[in-house]
């Protein structure tokens, strides 16, 4: 059995049910958005740094949000934390559209790059603070945040579709967050709780306060 193969049993074993979302994670080769000395290690099941002191999540919980959007291949999806680029390639085989957001130039270009080389034409990478959103790309059937928020973010609220739109988004102190689905149907907002997670914090305007001036003005790549 290969390494992608058992992954799979293993995603399934552990509740992710969703044969499209499982399909995207066996054809995504995750060793192309690791660093190459950890290549060996991409199809494990566990978060893998990637420099910049940022991580690709682990796969389980990539299942997991990414079933929790419940995507049918019509949505513009927006995605807050681009990092190595795997989330996006991920939604670029399950959704119409992708804008993704990142606050580190040079994560994004990267990022960029190979998603370009793996033929993820759908995506557009955007160099930017996410806690803020996109709104020229608005509204969005889907929206997921792949970093820690002290709290829901305003303007993804605003930015969500106003008819059956998703969030899905870690919230929480920076050690640990809970990983919460946010439905709108008009101005009513339902939360559900999916369950506990560890990401790295959401730096901006409408999340945690950076310990150095970063901020970079929004541009399109």
């Amino acid at each position: 059995m290969s390494a992608a193969d058992q992954l799979i049993r293993t995603l399934r074993d552990q509740g992710i049910g969703d044969e499209r979302v499982l399909t995207a994670l066996r054809e995504t080769p995750r060793q192309r958005f690791v660093p190459p000395d950890l290549a060996r290690s991409a199809w494990d099941n566990h978060a893998l740094p990637i420099g910049h002191a940022q991580t690709i999540s682990q796969p389980y919980v990539v299942g997991a949000m990414t079933e929790a959007l419940r995507l049918t291949g019509q949505e513009q999806v927006l995605e807050i934390g681009t990092g190595s680029g795997y989330q996006a390639a991920i939604l670029c085989r399950l959704a119409r559209t992708v804008t993704t957001i990142e606050r580190l130039a040079s994560l994004a270009e990267q990022a960029k790059l190979v998603l370009s080389d793996l033929g993820c034409h759908n995506v557009t990478v955007v160099v930017g603070d996410g806690s803020q959103g996109w709104p020229p790309g608005a509204p969005y059937q889907a929206i997921i945040v792949t970093a820690g928020a002290p709290g829901i973010p305003p303007s993804l609220l605003e930015q969500l579709d106003s008819v059956g739109g998703r969030l899905v988004i870690p919230v929480g102190p920076e050690s640990q967050q809970r990983l919460v689905l946010v439905e709108r149907q008009g101005d009513e907002l339902k939360q559900s709780e999916i369950g506990p997670v560890a990401f790295v914090p959401l730096i901006g305007k409408e999340g945690w306060p950076s310990a150095e001036d970063e901020t970079t003005p929004l541009a399109g790549q």
